[in-house]
């Protein structure tokens, strides 16, 4: 018996290592041979019936007690409308025109409105995972797994066998050896002349990135990369996850700026900037921080030479339903931006990284215990300033642009909202609003 297991073990773990060796090989020119994408395909015939199945169940109770007295939304969301047209709507004059003596019923669609605003408002459920229109057959979905059907539970439990004793060792194998990969390089690149080190860096940032993305199963479609940047400048994108950078650097190198972080985040910082590349970390609490990166940032793009800076201006990460404020920080330095647009599918996986409920690597095994990684990226055409245009417009411009190209609601509202209260001059800015719309004397 000891031996049967022995054999066993040994069989497993060289077919592991075997595989993981023709996943890497592969990775390190950019090559693939077309497994990932049958995967996918596969995976989607699987969530397609799994569809059906719930569909017909549903249909099949329609008519059951429980569904009758099912309790019916006590306070649903509308589409949000103009305080001022809805008041024209209910007096049927235009607002200009309207004056009447104070009544108990003018305060309705003010309580209606904070009401809609208290149940589901459009910010914070920005900061936590997107509920999925059906089940991809993973429990921690927010549509937690029950029991539907046999043959949907069958598929659940050899899914989790799939997962968890096929895809995870072997991703977490992928993975080491890029993690490997990447403290080795870095430190052989420290050791060049500096004259010598710019392809030696491509190849190791290019290498290192694709191996660690193939440990998450990443299936990556890159639209119009004759928009990506191809020389020192200011990369704009959209943040989902600290995930986004390994996806832009499968394709492209790139100088990165951002907040210092501690744990594995934070080594991995230090081992990037051991290679020479000048990235820039700050701390975003340090006001003087934010006039040091200014500065280096407006000194690297001056010079051709330099890999393009890459910054996600939201300043923290969405859960790529859509995008928030950029910071005008990142539109002073350049005439110039190149603006990327990433959407993520989270049929497959959910790489929204909530940092105050889990850490990185929290993270970072939720997507390698999932099926897979798929995403889309769009590099747009280049954004310049137009004659007369400051630097929030421009901000407030790409962002429209990123989140029209990759199908996300644009919203005016600070990400930071995350981690701190709204700023008191929104909340004057608000109530002078309300008041004009009220005409009080």
């Amino acid at each position: 018996m000891e031996e049967l297991l022995y054999r066993l073990w040994y069989t497993w773990l060289t077919w592991n290592l075997c595989l993981s060796v023709l996943i890497v090989v592969p990775a390190c020119f950019g090559l693939h041979v077309g497994l990932r994408f049958v995967y996918i395909h596969i995976l989607r015939l699987v969530f397609y019936f799994g569809r059906q199945t719930i569909a017909k169940r549903k249909y099949s109770k329609k008519d059951s007690d429980s569904e009758q007295h099912e309790l019916p939304n006590l306070i649903e969301k509308q589409i949000p409308t103009n305080i001022r047209q809805a008041i024209e709507k209910m007096y049927n004059a235009p607002f200009e025109e309207i004056e009447h003596e104070f009544h108990l019923v003018d305060s309705a669609l003010f309580i209606k409105a904070g009401i809609e605003s208290i149940v589901e408002d459009e910010v914070t459920k920005r900061f936590s995972a997107a509920e999925l229109n059906g089940w991809n057959l993973l429990t921690r979905t927010n549509q937690h797994y029950r029991h539907i059907s046999w043959r949907l539970t069958l598929l659940y439990f050899i899914g989790m066998f799939i997962r968890y004793f096929l895809l995870v060792p072997l991703r977490i194998n992928i993975f080491l050896i890029g993690f490997v990969f990447t403290l080795l390089g870095n430190f052989f690149c420290s050791l060049l002349p500096i004259g010598r080190r710019t392809s030696i860096q491509r190849f190791v940032s290019l290498t290192s990135y694709r191996i660690l993305v193939r440990a998450m199963t990443a299936v990556v479609r890159f639209h119009n990369p004759e928009n990506r940047a191809t020389q020192a400048g200011i990369t704009v994108a959209n943040h989902t996850s600290p995930i986004d950078v390994a996806i832009l650097q499968t394709d492209n190198c790139y100088a990165l700026i951002g907040q210092k972080h501690s744990g594995f985040i934070g080594l991995f910082q230090q081992c990037m900037s051991a290679s020479g590349v000048n990235h820039v970390w700050f701390e975003r609490s340090e006001a003087n921080d934010r006039e040091k990166v200014r500065r280096k940032l407006a000194e690297q793009v001056s010079n051709p030479n330099n890999f393009p800076f890459l910054i996600f201006p939201e300043g923290t990460c969405i859960n790529n339903t859509s995008v928030m404020q950029f910071k005008k920080g990142s539109f002073e330095i350049s005439e110039f931006v190149y603006p990327v647009a990433i959407k993520y599918n989270s049929t497959f996986s959910e790489p929204f990284w909530n940092s105050s409920r889990e850490s990185f690597l929290g993270n970072l095994l939720n997507i390698m215990t999932s099926w897979a990684l798929v995403c889309d990226v769009w590099y747009l055409p280049r954004a310049s300033v137009r004659p007369g245009e400051g630097s929030v417009a421009f901000a407030n411009r790409v962002k429209g642009d990123i989140a029209s190209c990759g199908g996300l609601v644009d919203l005016l509202w600070d990400g930071q909202l995350k981690r701190y209260k709204v700023k008191q001059h929104q909340v004057e800015e608000q109530k002078l609003h309300m008041s004009q719309v009220l005409k009080t004397e």
